[in-house]
């Protein structure tokens, strides 16, 4: 069990819709197919588009904050990995923590991004008193650009390196008002007054990434702590003496609540510590006889510094590509974190013998267009592998990429190149802790309650075990969902989890709109993309209602025309035959309705002879 019992009260029942007005039947053809008409599909996407949120999926009221209590709402980030956002509300104050996005995949075809459904917020943004930012990887700070306005544009409150993340990307959007940004020293010992009952203090933690910071939220009642994204350094499993010091503090501190990232609780052990990976790199970057080509993520800022002191250590010079290595290395020039005076362009890597030359790259995910794809398929215009090449790939894989990672080595592997990943040496390390490091932090922190964020549900649920099998009480442990409203009350004394859900469907990035997910829109990219489409252009006689000519087929992705010509013989002949049986006689012609008939008539014909299920998609022009 993960949660108390909420003595509540049972919340309100949603009205049930009005009962559907029987559509018109011109003539007895029988029951039609389940498949959707065009015409059908396009009113939906409208109704679906112009009807507000809590009309197309109703939400339970949801109550007001009691006096004294605290709420805490995971907007974001505890159903997936990544758009972590979490609300945190006491005595008509709000306090946002983070604000990121989530990567798509094959189930959002045609979606560049999808952010957290701030619609609780943007009802309270007078409420809101500040964004407060833990990192600067995009799953904590991407959902800026597209949530800050509706939330009341509040101050944001961020270390120093995360501050240069956030404007670097507010750049692509220069419509948008300058943003308050305010940066917080994590060693400084006193805290930052956010409300009259609210404060704010940052402390030092391990990531991948420069001024990573956990976050604490001091309440009347103690504090709530948010890790953000975090690994504790170690050798061997000894956790390394700047680590104890980071989590001194709370020894003597009242922990009311810790939620705490819960990415890699599911590999048991310690990480390799970042020393050790790049201890390996620097022997093999010292025995390299030709040039070393490192594919990492752009987001590992602080590794990426070190890859510039191994180059200059042996007195080689830096080629950097990729857009987004580009961009934090700019970053990195302007705090000024290690000399760069010898990097140099990619289109003068001809100039230096080949054991004189590093480069740093993105692609290690097999991306199509990035760096290092081009160099393995010989499309790179400045970059040839060659036999003497070592290429390094210091990132894990992701998730879904294993096939365009399988690609990508293939064709590196046709050069001969020697190719070094983290399967078979230990050049990379995750920015999140394993099983036994989170543990370690556990034990570092005594809290009454915990919640894990950051991670899919199987994950939290495997985070939850762990902190009950540290002794923390069933009761006082929670595993959300995005939307899961949690309150901590009678003082700090009892955890609750309200029956009521605040606003979670998915919100969308797509080009330049922002909005909900439609449903109905996203099954017609999958089945276009799965089945292809199949147009028909019909001309029918408005006086006899029989059709002036053979109608045109136009056919996408469904079936190679030229090879079908019996197959779209059939399907004339019977499109000629169910749209005259629905028009002729007909006086005025309801063309949407023949419409609705010859659409179901053909995709039923379809499938019975291909079993795919085009979009069929009627055009009849009235002459």
């Amino acid at each position: 069990m993960d949660t108390a019992p909420i003595p509540q009260a049972p919340a309100p029942q949603p009205q049930p819709h009005a009962p559907r007005r029987p559509s018109r039947n011109f003539n007895d053809r029988g029951p039609r197919s389940p498949l959707m008409t065009k015409s059908i599909r396009e009113k939906g996407r409208r109704r679906d588009n112009d009807r507000p949120i809590a009309q197309k999926k109703p939400h339970d009221i949801i109550p007001p904050l009691g006096e004294g209590n605290i709420r805490i709402i995971p907007l974001g980030g505890v159903e997936e990995v990544g758009r972590n956002m979490t609300a945190i509300e006491y005595a008509g104050d709000i306090i946002v923590v983070d604000a990121g996005i989530l990567f798509t995949d094959s189930d959002t075809p045609g979606v560049d991004y999808i952010l957290a459904n701030t619609k609780y917020l943007e009802e309270r943004k007078h409420m809101i008193r500040a964004l407060v930012i833990t990192h600067g990887h995009l799953d904590h700070i991407g959902g800026i650009p597209y949530i800050i306005t509706k939330i009341g544009n509040p101050p944001v409150y961020t270390r120093e390196f995360g501050s240069y993340m956030i404007r670097k990307r507010q750049e692509e959007f220069p419509h948008l008002p300058p943003l308050d940004i305010k940066i917080v020293d994590a060693t400084d010992k006193s805290a930052t007054p956010l409300t009259p009952f609210l404060k704010l203090r940052f402390f030092g933690l391990t990531h991948s990434i420069p001024d990573s910071t956990g976050v604490i939220i001091e309440t009347p009642f103690g504090d709530i702590v948010n890790t953000g994204d975090v690994r504790v350094e170690n050798e061997s499993g000894v956790v390394v003496d700047r680590e104890i010091e980071q989590y001194k503090m709370f020894k003597d501190r009242n922990t009311l609540l810790l939620t705490m990232d819960s990415t890699g609780i599911e590999k048991p052990g310690f990480s390799p510590s970042e020393a050790h990976i790049l201890k390996n790199i620097d022997k093999l970057i010292a025995e390299a006889p030709g040039r070393v080509i490192i594919a990492t993520f752009a987001s590992q800022v602080e590794r990426v510094v070190e890859f510039m002191n191994i180059a200059r250590r042996y007195g080689r010079k830096v080629l950097i590509e990729g857009r987004s290595m580009k961009n934090n290395v700019d970053i990195i020039k302007q705090l000024d974190l290690v000399n760069v005076d010898h990097i140099v362009p990619v289109d003068d890597a001809e100039k230096y013998p080949p054991n004189k030359l590093l480069m740093i790259a993105t692609g290690g995910q097999g991306e199509e267009f990035s760096a290092l794809m081009r160099m393995s398929n010989n499309t790179h215009k400045f970059i040839k592998l060659n036999r003497t090449d070592m290429v390094i790939l210091s990132s894990s894989i992701i998730p879904g990429n294993e096939g365009a990672i399988a690609k990508l080595k293939d064709n590196l592997f046709r050069h001969d190149s020697k190719i070094i990943t983290y399967l078979d040496t230990d050049v990379h390390t995750s920015g999140h802790g394993k099983r036994g490091e989170l543990e370690w932090i556990h034990r570092q922190i005594p809290y009454k309650f915990f919640m894990p964020v950051h991670g899919h549900h199987y994950m939290l649920k495997q985070h939850a075990e762990l902190a009950r099998s540290l002794g923390c009480p069933a009761e006082n442990v929670v595993v959300p969902d995005n939307g899961s409203i949690i309150e901590i009350r009678d003082q700090g004394q009892t955890l609750v989890r309200l029956k009521e859900k605040a606003p979670s469907e998915d919100v969308v990035v797509e080009g330049f709109s922002v909005g909900d997910m439609s449903e109905v829109l996203i099954r017609d990219r999958k089945m276009l993309a799965g089945e292809g489409m199949f147009i028909i252009v019909a001309m029918v006689d408005n006086r006899t209602g029989r059709l002036k000519k053979s109608p045109d087929i136009i056919s996408r992705g469904f079936v190679y025309l030229r090879e079908n010509q019996d197959l779209l013989n059939e399907a004339r002949h019977l499109i000629k035959k169910s749209i005259e049986s629905t028009t002729v006689g007909m006086n005025p012609i309801n063309y949407d309705y023949a419409k609705n008939a010859v659409n179901e008539d053909i995709s039923r014909f379809l499938f019975q002879k291909t079993a795919k299920k085009p979009i069929v998609i009627p055009v009849i022009l009235s002459v």
